[in-house]
């Protein structure tokens, strides 16, 4: 029969100073068990260790995306109002391009030439009703420039045109020639003579006023003529350019010479009763290429 087997065991001696010494017996497998435990212990603990420096990089990574975030957005709500602060004048630049257009036309149109049409409608393009297209801003900016540019075009060759006229408006004969006299004793036409029988042509109107009232001249013009002429006794004939002359008659005294520029408003003389006059008033007449013409036209 074979010799029967012991169980290994480890002994471990105790021993303190002063003190028996004491012996603890453990089982083989104790040990082993126990530097197992360590080594699971250890190495769960490296592993908690890698994971926690993964998660702090996160962390980190996290907190740096979240700044970056931050500010994007900041910058995008600034492109934002940016973009709608350009928006905003751009709409404005283009209501200004439109007054600029009819202000043009309209100077056109005094001027004598036809309108024009610059600015775009807002369906030209061949969109109709939802077919419009978004425009990029920067291609509105683009417009309003080529705009500009185009109505200072415009305005160069309006301008002599314009000249021109404002010339011919300022010559024409317009309004009364003594300020606060509209009252008309004799209209243009036939009418009685006043110094006998029958009928005569009056080829002008007349205001009665104080004498020695002051008369102004119409329009701009030149004096071609001042002194005594005839039956309207001391007048003052005016050229004003575009065939428009005017005379201002029966004064008592004559403030201009021949030769001498004027503007409308400027004192020719004053009021008289010289030549064939049968009281103190102003004889006014218009000539237009040399004929007489209702001055009742020029007056308002």
């Amino acid at each position: 029969m074979p010799p029967r087997r012991h169980p290994v065991r480890y002994t471990l001696w105790l021993a303190r100073t002063g003190a028996a010494p004491k012996t603890l017996s453990l089982p083989a497998w104790v040990p082993l068990a126990v530097v197992l435990i360590l080594l699971v212990w250890s190495g769960l603990n490296l592993w908690l260790w890698q994971r926690t420096a993964e998660m702090r990089s996160l962390q980190i990574q996290l907190v740096s995306l979240s700044d970056q975030a931050r500010k994007l957005n900041n910058q995008l709500a600034a492109e934002r109002t940016r973009n709608n602060a350009l928006s905003q004048d751009a709409q404005s630049i283009l209501k200004q391009l439109q007054v600029l257009e009819a202000e043009i036309n309209a100077l056109r149109e005094r001027a004598g030439m036809p309108k024009i049409k610059l600015t775009p409608t807002r369906n030209e393009g061949g969109g109709r009703g939802g077919d419009s297209k978004p425009v990029a801003l920067e291609d509105v900016l683009q417009h309003a420039s080529q705009q500009t540019k185009a109505f200072s075009q415009e305005l160069s060759e309006v301008s002599p045109a314009l000249n021109e006229t404002l010339e011919r408006e300022a010559a024409m004969p317009y309004g009364y020639p003594i300020r606060g006299h509209t009252r008309i004793t004799s209209y243009f036409g036939y009418r009685r003579n006043p110094f006998g029988w029958g009928f005569e042509f009056h080829n002008g109107i007349d205001f009665p006023a104080s004498y020695g009232a002051p008369v102004q001249v119409t329009g701009a013009g030149v004096v071609v003529e001042a002194g005594w002429k005839g039956p309207f006794g001391l007048a003052v004939v005016v050229d004003h350019g575009y065939g428009y002359r005017t005379l201002y008659g029966h004064l008592s005294s004559i403030s201009v010479r021949v030769g001498q520029r004027l503007e409308r408003g400027d004192v020719v003389g004053r009021v008289g009763s010289t030549g064939r006059s049968t009281g103190p008033h102003l004889h006014y007449t218009v000539f237009r290429n040399g004929s007489e013409v209702n001055p009742a036209r020029h007056l308002d």
